[in-house]
Order: structure tokens, then sequence, then C-alpha cells
């Protein structure tokens, strides 16, 4: 027992005042937080505003800029391809300083039905701003779907090993059927509609599935060849090869009407355009977009997967 007068009154003045020191230390920290927040907030919102005022076009002396667009890797739903390309367009052309847009291209292919609404969304701009020139210029490879939508613009440029082409349509699978009776596997699959199983990898060849599934690509094929025609028109030489699936290079693409001439996104915006200085508008997704499509995409795979259709 302590026998020092007044110590029950002392103990309670320490205890108050470690527990006045404990909350002064809480609130302090809670303001070091809240103003971390705000510095972060003001960062993004900073480099938000400067980026939309480099975007506007004001401080350049009058002369422009060339708007340059990326397209680049697979075109799917995954890469969100033709919604980014859609919104870079539209940017460019609201941009007051554009002076030409140029697409630099460096993709396989991918999707037929993105690849033709990006090329559908590039000539219907190309209608509204006719003083705005859209070339592309590949680095390198632009095959199939990236052909498709490359050849919507007035020119395509690139470089002498450059690959381009692939004008085709492919659709690829597996069939189990053989491993199956193997391991003895006993397929048990009931539809309703005659042709709801088709193109299942684990069902023997229907010769009518087949026969639908390649009238399917050759229907997707003309409207490559269609839209390649109405873009490239008479520069286009009679070539036996032409919508073959065939690729090329860029020194032999040139004569054949493939491409235009040699060039870069540097030597197009100089050259070309008479812009060289050049302003990147090539759209990008934030992590929820990124983590939202993709959900979406693994359910449609399932569906996507018993017929998947592709530009390359």
């Amino acid at each position: 027992m302590n026998e020092t007068p007044g110590w029950e009154r002392q103990l309670l003045e320490k205890l108050a005042q470690a527990a006045l020191i404990e909350q002064r230390r809480s609130r302090q920290w809670k303001i070091f937080f809240r103003l971390a927040w705000l510095l972060l907030i003001g960062f993004i919102a900073a480099s938000l505003f400067i980026k939309h005022e480099d975007k506007n076009g004001d401080g350049l002396g009058g002369k422009g800029h060339t708007a340059v667009i990326s397209l680049d890797g697979v075109i799917s739903s995954e890469n969100n391809t033709a919604n980014k390309m859609d919104e870079a367009l539209q940017q460019a052309y609201r941009d007051k300083g554009t002076r030409g847009i140029v697409i630099d291209a460096n993709s396989p292919g991918g999707s037929p039905a993105l690849s033709g609404m990006v090329y559908d969304e590039i000539r219907r701009q190309k209608k509204l701003h006719p003083d705005i020139p859209v070339y592309v210029a590949v680095t390198d490879v632009c095959a199939s779907g990236c052909y498709y939508i490359a050849s919507a613009a007035d020119k395509i440029f690139v470089d002498k090993a450059s690959i381009v082409g692939s004008i085709g349509v492919l659709s690829d699978g597996f069939g189990f059927t053989g491993a199956m009776e193997k391991l003895g596997i006993d397929r048990r699959l009931r539809t309703a509609g005659d042709n709801k199983a088709m193109g299942d990898p684990f069902s023997p060849l229907n010769p009518k599935h087949e026969a639908i599934r390649q009238q399917l690509l050759d229907d997707i094929h003309q409207q490559f060849i269609q839209a390649v025609r109405a873009g490239r028109g008479s520069r286009l030489k009679n070539d036996p090869q032409m919508f073959s699936g065939m690729v090329w290079i860029g020194e032999k693409a040139i004569p054949l009407g493939l491409a235009d001439g040699y060039g870069t996104v540097a030597s197009v915006a100089r050259d070309v355009v008479k812009a060289d200085k050049t302003v990147d508008f090539t759209q990008q997704d934030d992590f929820s977009s990124r983590v939202a499509r993709r959900i979406g995409v693994q359910f449609a795979g399932g569906v996507k997967s018993l017929f998947d259709t592709q530009l390359f």
C-alpha cells in the first residue's frame, strides 16, 4: 500500500495527462493523413489539368501539332481497343491545334468486329473533318485486323522491313474425341436447337456445322476485302495473292499498293503533316476499368471459345 499523501490524485493526473497526449497524437496522425490525401488528390488533379491544357493546342505559337494515337497489341475486347481508339480520335479532332492525325500501328490483328468498328469510325470522322488528314505509320507489324483499320486512313507509311497484309480470316479450335475414346470418357451433351453445339471440341465433326462455319468465315472475309478496296481504291494492284492471307514486308507492300511510302511517326509529322510537334492522345485504362472489363471478358469467354474468329 502506497502511504504517500495524495498518491491517488497524482495517479489520476498522470493517467489524464497520458490520455491527453494520446489524443493529441491521434489528432496529429489524422491531420497528417488528411493532408497526405489532399496532396495526392491535388497532384492527380494538377496532372490531369496539365494534360488537358497540353491537348488544347494552346501555347503552340499558332503552328499546331500532330495528334498521335497508338494502336498496339491484339485488337480485342479485353484490351478495349475499339473504345480507346474511338475516344482518342474524338479528342484529337476536337483539339483546335490538331493539324493531322498519325496512328502509330504495331498490331498482329484481332477481332474482325472491333476492327470494323474502328474502320467505320475513322471513315466517319474523316467525312466530318475533311481538312484534317489521317495517316498510319507502321513499326514492326500491321496485319489482318490492324491492316483492316489502317486501310481507312488517307495514307499508310511503313519501314522497308515492316510486315503488312494478311487479308484473311481464321477460326481455330481443337478436337478431343480421339483422346476421349482412349480414356473411356463418354460425352453426354444435350441441346435444344440443331446448331447449338456447333464448334463443340468434344463432339465429332459435323459436315453441316463445318459448312455453316466456313460460310461465316467467307462472309467476314468479303467484308474485309470490301473495306480494303474502299479504303485503298485504285492504289491496289491486281495480284492474285492480295486477299489470300499473304503477308509482305514494307519494301514489297509499296509496289502492290498496300502502303504508300516509307515513314515513321516523326517523319510523317514533320514532312507530311508539316507539324513536327506531336501530342499523344492514346487512351489509357484506369485500374477499375481493367478489372471490370476483365470480369466481363471471363464471362464471355465460354461462348466466344466455341467460335473464336480472328483476323490473324
